[in-house]
């Protein structure tokens, strides 16, 4: 069990701290479940292992639940890590205990003449007084563990900041143009695709693989040319879409007021309300993330062809579907490519300094050879760079994340790498974020998610801390906002 905590520490102090706590609190929570089932019917007669049993869970649960507490510390002083090194040592020495008296209880052999249970006995008796007389020494180290707390003042810590905001070096990446490193060309190029005088309703594919930008790319897009046309809408498919559910939600889209709901009608019958809506205007419409010819077949049925310039953009990751879409017109598709080296380090060095030109010279070379496993995919730039810029800035620190994403020699190495950053991103979450960013596994594919609705579910889950009395969602929003700055959300 113990080797399941790990005890060599990062070099980054918040991780060192999280890692220490996070050890010690692991460790206690096997150990309070032994004593509860000390305090069980099966050990009924052992009326003093019940009392000291109970003493001692309810001691270790207090100390548990500030455990929980320094986990949000970013860094320990040297007396709270001291009380964390006595708790969790403590705690190793009391599960020994218990186990052993556990195993001595029901190491009974039932098939025993009456000389060998005579001699059971004595042996048991003796060995139970001194299980009894190493449960008061357990209780001694428990009240001293308490005190050492109460000196420290271990409870009166506190996080480093009250309230966490919205990192605005990131969201100048998602809502800047002009942060958007490497997006002004191809953007300008499909606009000019899609703008030329042609009247009928044309189509322009936008076809990459995961990570590369293609829903930005799409968005930056809509946004600059949507004035021009008299409705618009933007929704995403994804691989499993329910086609009735995905139609009415094209219909909310294009503001369409459909009170009945999507489940009680034929895919049909939609599809003929949203062409009636379309007839007659010029419409531009984004359809993300397309995964097979056969959904893209149903979803271009709405579109009506009247000669009046309407748009459609698609986006996927699929040569076939692309070409599917644009009637096998090469001119229509788009092939995004990653970002070349230069774009690569100005994306990596915004996210992580805010400039393209704050990188001190003893991180220049670990950062070009952090950027080589990103293969210019910008999902993978944004998302490592938001784990260094929690990382304490050394060399030894940058070292080690660089050598966490490992080698790839895969068919797709670009995949390999992103799936390994994505993870190694993951693993850096405290284990209050984690239990958070676990939930949201609950939610369907491109779900839309109100912020606020989640903090409360977190809160009804038992997933959200009451630290000092602060109000419970402002947590959850901290909570939500780490996890955007971070670029899991």
């Amino acid at each position: 069990t113990r080797g399941a905590f790990p005890t060599s520490p990062s070099t980054c102090p918040h991780q060192m701290a999280y890692e220490i706590v996070t050890v010690a609190s692991g460790v206690m929570d096997p150990l309070i479940g032994k004593l509860n089932a000390l305090m069980g019917e099966e050990y009924g007669k052992f009326t003093g292992v019940r009392k000291q049993a109970s003493f001692l869970e309810k001691e270790l649960s207090a100390m548990k639940a500030v455990l929980h507490k320094l986990e949000l510390v970013d860094e320990l002083d040297p007396t709270a890590k001291d009380w964390v090194d006595h708790v969790r040592d403590m705690s190793y020495d009391m599960e020994n205990c218990i186990d052993d008296f556990m195993h001595q209880f029901r190491a009974d052999d039932a098939k025993a003449g009456f000389i060998e249970k005579i001699t059971q006995f004595i042996k048991k008796f003796r060995q139970r007084l001194r299980i009894a007389d190493r449960m008061e020494e357990l209780k001694t180290l428990a009240l001293e563990a308490n005190d050492r707390r109460e000196r420290y003042k271990i409870d009166d810590w506190k996080p480093a900041s009250s309230s966490v905001v919205v990192d605005p070096r990131l969201r100048a990446i998602y809502q800047e143009a002009d942060t958007l490193v490497g997006i002004d060309g191809p953007r300008e190029e499909v606009v000019t695709q899609l703008m030329d005088t042609q009247k009928k309703l044309k189509v322009v594919s936008v076809v990459g693989f995961g990570g590369l930008g293609k829903t930005t790319l799409a968005k930056q897009v809509y946004d600059k040319i949507d004035s021009q046309f008299d409705c618009k809408a933007f929704f995403s498919v994804s691989q499993r879409p329910d086609m009735s559910e995905l139609l009415n939600n094209l219909q909310y889209k294009l503001g369409m007021n459909n009170p009945v709901s999507s489940r009680a009608r034929k895919v049909d019958d939609i599809i003929k309300e949203i062409r009636n809506y379309l007839k007659e205007k010029r419409y531009l419409i984004v359809v993300d993330d397309v995964w097979d010819e056969s959904a893209w077949y149903i979803i271009k049925c709405v579109f009506p062809e009247e000669g009046n310039g309407s748009r459609v953009i698609v986006t996927t990751r699929v040569e076939v579907v692309a070409g599917a879409a644009c009637q096998n017109d090469r001119e229509g598709i788009y092939k995004l490519e990653p970002l070349s080296e230069e774009n690569s380090r100005m994306l990596l060095l915004n996210r992580v300094f805010g400039s393209e030109h704050g990188c001190p010279p003893q991180l220049e070379q670990v950062m070009t050879e952090i950027l080589k496993k990103c293969h210019g995919l910008p999902l993978a730039i944004i998302t490592i760079g938001s784990l260094l810029a929690c990382q304490e800035r050394s060399r030894k620190g940058w070292e080690s994340i660089r050598d966490s994403l490992g080698a790839h020699s895969a068919t797709n190495p670009s995949l390999e790498e992103m799936k390994s950053i994505l993870n190694l991103s993951y693993m850096h979450l405290p284990a209050y974020l984690r239990a958070c960013f676990l939930y949201l596994g609950m939610y369907v594919e491109d779900y839309v998610i109100s912020r606020d609705d989640l903090v409360r579910q977190w809160i009804a889950e038992g997933l959200v801390g009451n630290l000092h009395g602060q109000d419970l969602e402002a947590v959850g929003r901290n909570y939500f906002n780490e996890l955007i700055n971070r670029s899991m959300i």
